[in-house]
C-alpha cells in the first residue's frame, strides 16, 4: 500500500517502460492491405483515405517491395475491375486474366515467398450490383449458388500465387466449401484467413471508393448485426470446423470486445483488420490538428494488438513498420 507501494517507479523512463511493456507491437505483426486497378495508367489517389492510392500493376509492386524491405508480415491484395467489366456473376473474380489474379500474379514473380501474399476472395468488386455473391431470382443472396463462385476464385487465385486467400463473404459454409475445392483442384498448401466475424459497419464508407464499388443498399442479410457478440464466436467455431487457418475480426476499433473474445477462445492466429474509416478519422482529425498523428496511430494498433490480435491489417503498415 502507499507510500511504499508506488506503480509509478516502473513507468519513470522509457526505458523502464520499454522493459515491462505487457504488449509488443513489431513490423511482422502487420499486414498491408493494397487496390491494383484496371485501366489507369498511373497510381489513383483515394480522396476519403489520404495517402492510398490504387495501383497500377507496376506501382502495386514497387509498393509491395518497399512493404517487405520494411518488414511487413505480409500484403492483401483486393482488385478494381473496370466498370464494364462487372457482370451479376463477378466472372472477373475468376478470370486468370483478370485484374485481382494479374496483380497476385505480379507480386508471385516479383515477391515469391519473402512475404505473405493474400487475396481477398469475395466477388463484391467484380459484381454489377456490388453484392458479394449471386443474387437469386428474388433479389436476395444465393448462399449456395455463391459458394461454387468462391470455389472457382480460390482456385484462380491459388494458381495465381497467392499463399492465403481471405473469404469475406460471410456466406455460410464458405470455408468449408473453398477447403474442399482448392484440395480437390491439388493446392493442399494454399491457407485460408476467414473473414469470421465481420460486421456490417458504417466504417466501410471509404472503402467504398477505394473498390469503385457498385453496391446499392446494404449488406445486413449476410454482415453480422453490431448489437450480437455470442455469435461471433459461432461463427469463429463454425470456420475452425471447416477448416479455417486463421480467422479474422473485422472491423477492429469497435470491436475489441468481439476480438478478445475471439482470441481467448481460437487455436489457431487471430487477425483484425483496421478498416478504412478508421484510417480515415484518425486522418481527419490530425489534418485538423486536433490529435497527434503518429500517436494516435501507434497507440490504436497497440490497442488491438492488446485486445488479442495476432496480426493487424491496416493502411499504415509500411509506414508504422518503418518507425519500429
Amino acid at each position: 500500500m502507499f507510500p511504499t507501494d508506488r506503480p509509478r517507479r516502473l513507468r519513470r523512463t522509457p526505458a523502464l517502460r520499454r522493459l515491462v511493456a505487457e504488449t509488443s507491437l513489431e513490423p511482422r505483426h502487420l499486414v498491408l492491405p493494397m487496390f491494383v486497378a484496371d485501366g489507369i495508367g498511373e497510381p489513383r489517389a483515394i480522396s476519403s483515405m489520404p495517402g492510398v492510392y490504387q495501383h497500377t500493376l507496376d506501382s502495386l509492386s514497387a509498393a509491395a517491395e518497399e512493404a517487405v524491405a520494411a518488414g511487413v508480415g505480409g500484403v492483401m491484395l483486393f482488385g478494381v475491375p473496370r466498370t464494364e467489366d462487372k457482370d451479376e456473376t463477378g466472372s472477373g473474380a475468376t478470370d486468370p486474366d483478370g485484374i485481382l489474379n494479374r496483380g497476385l500474379a505480379r507480386l508471385k514473380t516479383d515477391l515469391g515467398d519473402s512475404t505473405v501474399i493474400m487475396a481477398d476472395t469475395c466477388l463484391d468488386e467484380f459484381t454489377s450490383h456490388g453484392h458479394c455473391g449471386v443474387l437469386g431470382e428474388n433479389g436476395s443472396i444465393d448462399n449456395d449458388a455463391t459458394l461454387l463462385r468462391y470455389v472457382d476464385m480460390a482456385v484462380a487465385q491459388a494458381e495465381s500465387g497467392a499463399h492465403l486467400l481471405g473469404p469475406s463473404g460471410m456466406m455460410d459454409g464458405q470455408v468449408g466449401a473453398i477447403r474442399a475445392g482448392l484440395d480437390a483442384a491439388g493446392h493442399v498448401e494454399v491457407g485460408q484467413l476467414a473473414y469470421s466475424a465481420k460486421y456490417a459497419s458504417a466504417f466501410y464508407g471509404p472503402f467504398r471508393e477505394a473498390v469503385g464499388s457498385s453496391l446499392q443498399g446494404d449488406r445486413r442479410t449476410y454482415q453480422q448485426d453490431a448489437a450480437n457478440r455470442r455469435e461471433a464466436t459461432h461463427e469463429v467455431e463454425l470456420d475452425l470446423a471447416e477448416g479455417a487457418d486463421m480467422v479474422m475480426v473485422k472491423p477492429a476499433m469497435s470491436y475489441l470486445d468481439i476480438l478478445r473474445d475471439v482470441a481467448e477462445m481460437s487455436p489457431v492466429p487471430v487477425a483484425a483488420y483496421q478498416i478504412s474509416g478508421e484510417y480515415a478519422m484518425i486522418t481527419a482529425a490530425a489534418q485538423n490538428g486536433w490529435i497527434d498523428r503518429d500517436a494516435a496511430v501507434l497507440e490504436s494498433l497497440v490497442g488491438i494488438r492488446r485486445a488479442g490480435a495476432d496480426v493487424v491489417l491496416t493502411y499504415w503498415a509500411t509506414e508504422v513498420a518503418g518507425w519500429l
